[in-house]
């Protein structure tokens, strides 16, 4: 196999195995959800949110005619798609969480009614959607700056975890690499703002320890 070659496949193998390592963080929640027949503490639309962006991306991907995007995002819609018919399960508020879901994916509809309907050209098709993909992907892992604001005010990182800080950056990482090769800034630049936004929550994790780490760092000075 050629350099180049195997840089694609060990790019599109970590990308898959990042990737679907971030996905796999919401069966804690999963868990949660079962144990307690509740879905206390436990929020409901970072699922729907992921779930609709893995089916743009999986639409992406298949007029792309790439399967790294293709199988990630397949298996990451059937997960996101469990997750919420779990939540949807436990909730009480059953009339709020189908209000959102009902809104969310009749955008989706309009939005793949515009591209499949009215962009008959393949290649604009594909453009519009790569666009649309980027910026929901933006807007996803811009999202959460709200919280990191209340972490700054309270000097708490209690609300932040840490093993989806760093999913988070490996994945966007290892997606921003796998763009470069394929010279698509579809990929790129929707996958630069997780890179950031990782390094500003270590840092945070830095500054305000949790208390855990505040208890060994005590026991290291004494």
């Amino acid at each position: 196999m050629e350099a180049g070659g195997l840089a694609d496949s060990l790019l599109s193998g970590a990308c898959v195995l990042f990737t679907l390592g971030m996905f796999s963080t919401g069966l804690s929640d999963l868990k949660h959800m079962r144990m307690t027949r509740s879905v206390d503490s436990v929020q409901f639309l970072p699922f729907l949110t992921t779930d609709v962006n893995n089916l743009s991306w999986l639409s992406y991907g298949a007029l792309k005619g790439n399967w790294t995007l293709i199988t990630v995002n397949a298996v990451g819609a059937v997960l996101q798609t469990l997750y919420i018919l779990v939540y949807l399960h436990y909730c009480h508020r059953k009339r709020a969480v189908l209000l959102q879901t009902t809104t969310l994916l009749a955008v989706l509809v309009l939005g793949f009614a515009y591209f499949w309907l009215l962009v008959p050209d393949p290649e604009m098709r594909l453009q519009h959607l790569g666009l649309f993909c980027s910026v929901f992907t933006i807007s996803m892992y811009l999202s959460p700056l709200a919280d990191l604001t209340k972490v700054i005010r309270t000097k708490s990182t209690q609300r932040l975890s840490f093993s989806l800080t760093i999913a988070t950056l490996l994945t966007s990482a290892s997606w921003t690499l796998y763009g470069f090769r394929l010279k698509d800034p579809y990929i790129v630049v929707p996958n630069l703002p997780g890179i950031l936004t990782s390094f500003i929550r270590f840092w945070l994790f830095w500054k305000y320890p949790q208390e855990g780490d505040r208890n060994y760092h005590r026991l290291l000075q004494t």
